[in-house]
């Protein structure tokens, strides 16, 4: 997940800081907290405290999985990854439920994980102008 976050900001030409709002593979607990460190928004082991101190949460700095995450949709085998797009796109527009509590973010990114997170893969969303 490490590397394909490195590789999605480096191709996007942006760095974990700059990214606004995201959606990540949060099978269980654990795997949104694996997700946040790996994609560079908390430093490997801080992640567990993340929610805790107000960073992911909506009201956050970095808001994660607005969405409600994979266990609100029924964690969707298989279309996980477009619907972290269809999310992101709709929050970055304007148009989600959630969008209010992001309303300048300008970069999303989603992380997705599949089977036993032998693969891992990364999109950044940017608002053009």
């Amino acid at each position: 997940a490490t590397d394909a976050a490195t590789a999605a900001y480096d191709d996007a030409g942006v760095r974990s800081d700059d990214v606004d709002v995201a959606e990540v593979h949060d099978c269980f607990t654990i795997a949104e907290v694996l997700a946040i460190e790996s994609l560079g928004f908390a430093d490997i082991g801080e992640g567990i405290t993340a929610a805790r101190d107000g960073l992911t949460t909506a009201d956050g700095d970095l808001p994660v999985n607005l969405s409600g995450g994979l266990k609100a949709k029924g964690h969707p085998v298989g279309a996980t990854g477009g619907s972290q797009i269809a999310e992101l796109t709709r929050l970055l527009r304007g148009g989600h439920p959630n969008s209010d509590r992001v309303p300048d973010a300008e970069v999303g990114v989603a992380h997705n994980a599949g089977g036993t997170v032998a693969s891992a893969v990364v999109h950044v969303l940017e608002v053009a102008e």
